[in-house]
């Protein structure tokens, strides 16, 4: 494989903390690395290093001539004045000729579809959500012709569906051995499903592994008990040492044997994450028998109507994972089950012994103890919190979420994002509610501390109730989930979030979804192309749009067909055969052409 880039000898100081310290490492063809660490140990420092971003203290970066690499910043960068279209292409926009250039371009195509094709080209980019946002950048990275992509946090307020489409779109970018991309994020699912390589940021050092997430564990834990093999050692020769100096009798120490069992027999004595029966026993006997319903709730915010009938009986003890598209109501929905919402009609039925905890997205609750330390946030709560039938202190429980004993002292308004939200977290648990909500709780969080989290919550006795876009979140800390799908009605997952993205696929197909918004320049003028058009005249125009993706297809498949026999017929010195495979290839260029004018009619019709 072909060496792309790489970075010798990088050192980063903050201060006089060193984030990095003699760094080496590099980029082939083919790598598909994901990046891994925990908060502020410098991921994002040394990727922006890589792509060129920031220069390191000492060391060097260097790159292929001519590398193209796309960058996606972990923050917001676009323009918000800027509509949807320019934010994407630019000036571009309103040109004739990047309309046939969009509607030739497989990538571009499916890009836009993928990713925007719900989003007004006309909207201001400051009107959009978090999660449009992120798609719109994601678009204008995603339609380059990049040799190398960089992503920080690209998951980030995207849902489960725009998760899934990301990883789909990377696997099949480029051929095995072809392009590489770097990938910082805490979503465990995606690691695994795109990344071929992991690399563990810590200690100002980076370890590299082969294979994603669920591999990367594995080696870790082999390494972390291998190192336990050496301190063993070590104290047995130190003890053997002290025996010799006290002329003691020798030591009659025999050497332990160990050895690196292979994966599957590595975890194959690990305990169930949880006791679900004990759980559930505990959790009844806290709460009762009822603890929240909805019953036939309806809710209507503005023009929109969120939630059209549902009924939903959580349990003492159950544990609910909410999925569902941007938009659909379920933030509102946990705010009904906790009484800050009133529905529009039926009603919530509530517990006696119900106490309910919500977890936010902005976390915005700690703004009245900024002044505080993050241990007396916790003693102010409570000093001892019992978990799992244990009893802990507030500075053992802070130091379980990674509060090291030094960063217990560190004052809240100077913690980072994740930081808030664990403390946050802590802070709400300590309150010993029985009904636990989390909005988004894996936002900003490393995935040690996600580990962290699911231990914690693995002990919890209560109901629980979980929103997330977290495939692997949802999978590990709830036993079964229901989605929003955006038609107001709350439907039960038996399989799971697979079952929620094969119903959204068959929904878009039944829409014809796939022509519908997509974004090319033809949506410059979309009020005007949309006022006007009845329905049959839009029917219409999705299934012309539909039939020339699919022709369009076929003909890039010729195409390939025929360029190969071209190069068969010129290594043969077959001029006849040439020249008729030439003619072929004229043909069907002319017929594309057509096409993709048929396309863009269709595409300005649909808005």
């Amino acid at each position: 494989m072909a060496h792309l880039l790489g970075g010798e000898g990088l050192t980063v100081q903050f201060a006089s903390r060193t984030v990095l310290d003699g760094v080496t490492l590099g980029l082939e063809d083919g790598d598909r690395i994901g990046m891994v660490g925990r908060n502020g140990d410098g991921k994002s420092t040394l990727m922006r290093l890589l792509a060129a971003k920031q220069e390191p203290d000492s060391g060097r970066v260097a790159a292929r001539r001519g590398l193209d690499i796309g960058y996606l910043d972990q923050s917001d960068v676009l323009d918000g004045e800027s509509t949807v279209g320019a934010a994407i292409v630019g000036e571009r926009a309103h040109q004739n000729d990047a309309q046939h250039e969009w509607a030739a371009n497989p990538k571009i195509r499916e890009v836009m579809s993928g990713l925007i094709a719900e989003v007004d080209w006309q909207a201001r980019v400051s009107s959009l959500s978090g999660g449009q946002k992120r798609r719109v950048a994601l678009a204008k990275l995603l339609i380059g012709d990049h040799d190398v992509i960089m992503l920080d946090e690209p998951t980030n307020h995207l849902d489960v569906e725009g998760v899934a489409w990301l990883a789909e779109h990377l696997k099949n970018r480029w051929r095995a051995n072809e392009g590489a991309f770097l990938v910082v994020t805490h979503d465990r699912w995606f690691l695994d499903e795109v990344c071929n390589r992991t690399w563990e940021v810590h200690d100002a050092t980076v370890d590299a592994f082969d294979g994603g997430y669920a591999a990367y564990v594995l080696a870790r834990a082999e390494r972390d008990r291998m190192a336990a093999v050496v301190e063993n050692k070590r104290v047995q020769l130190v003890k053997k040492e002290l025996a010799w100096l006290r002329r003691g009798a020798p030591a009659r120490t025999a050497k332990p044997k160990f050895r690196i069992e292979a994966a599957n027999q590595l975890i194959a004595d690990v305990p169930v994450a949880r006791d679900s029966v004990a759980l559930n026993k505990m959790a009844t006997a806290r709460l009762g028998k009822d603890v929240l319903d909805l019953e036939n709730v309806s809710l209507t915010l503005g023009d929109k109507e969120l939630l059209r009938n549902i009924t939903l009986r959580l349990a003492p003890g159950e544990r609910l994972g909410i999925v569902g598209v941007n938009g659909a109501g379920k933030t509102t929905l946990l705010r009904l089950l906790n009484g800050q919402v009133t529905p529009t009609s039926g009603r919530l039925k509530r517990g006696k012994t119900v106490q309910t905890a919500v977890l936010s997205q902005e976390v915005t609750e700690l703004d009245d103890v900024s002044e505080l330390r993050v241990l007396e946030v916790i003693e102010a709560e409570k000093r001892v919190v019992s978990i799992a039938g244990r009893e802990l202190t507030a500075g053992q429980l802070v130091e379980q979420l990674g509060f090291s004993k030094d960063k217990q002292w560190t004052p809240v308004r100077e913690l980072s994002g994740g930081e808030r939200r664990r403390l946050q977290l802590l802070r709400l648990l300590v309150g010993e509610p029985n009904v636990l909500m989390l909005d988004e709780p894996t936002n900003d969080l490393d995935t040690d501390t996600l580990a962290a989290v699911e231990d914690l919550l693995d002990g919890w006795p209560g109901t629980l109730v979980v929103v997330s876009h977290d495939r692997y979140l949802l999978e590990r800390v709830t036993d079964h989930q229901m989605a929003l799908l955006g038609d107001a009605k709350l439907r039960d997952l038996p399989g799971g979030v697979e079952q929620y993205l094969t119903l959204r696929q068959q929904a878009e197909q039944a829409q014809g979804a796939e022509a519908v918004g997509l974004a090319t320049a033809t949506q410059a003028t979309a009020a005007e192309a949309i006022s006007g058009r009845s329905e049959a005249e839009l029917r219409q125009a999705r299934k012309d749009a539909n039939r020339v993706e699919r022709q369009l297809a076929k003909i890039a498949q010729q195409e390939e067909k025929i360029h190969q026999q071209m190069e068969t017929a010129s290594a043969n010195g077959e001029f006849d055969v040439l020249n008729e495979q030439n003619a072929s290839l004229q043909t069907l260029q002319a017929e594309k052409e057509a096409l993709e004018l048929e396309w863009l009619e269709a595409a300005e019709i649909l808005g």
